[in-house]
């Protein structure tokens, strides 16, 4: 499992995948599928964001499953940038999916 923050033309998203990369061409589609096909992306250490979420944290993640796409944790723009330094994070990643 895979915790990315996305930002995105609408804003911020923090979401937790199944999918091994934020290069890997299921999640791209489905990403696109959803109208996000650019984007600048992080990886968000997964314990992290664990101990930054708690509960709500457990709860999307117990929703997560292997035959699952993805999962939103967090769409409050605010939120994600208070909890998270940009040191904290992965190389960012700049995708075009169009």
């Amino acid at each position: 499992m895979k915790s990315l923050l996305l930002l995105t033309a609408s804003g911020p998203l923090l979401i937790l995948t199944s999918h091994e990369s934020l290069n890997d061409q299921r999640l791209l589609e489905v990403l696109r599928n959803k109208g996000i096909g650019k984007f600048v992306g992080f990886e968000v250490p997964l314990a992290l964001a664990r101990a930054r979420y708690g509960g709500h944290f457990q709860a999307v993640e117990s929703n997560l499953h292997e035959t699952d796409d993805l999962r939103v944790l967090d769409f409050n723009g605010q939120r994600v940038f208070q909890l998270f330094r940009f040191d904290e994070l992965g190389s960012p990643a700049l995708i075009e999916h169009l």
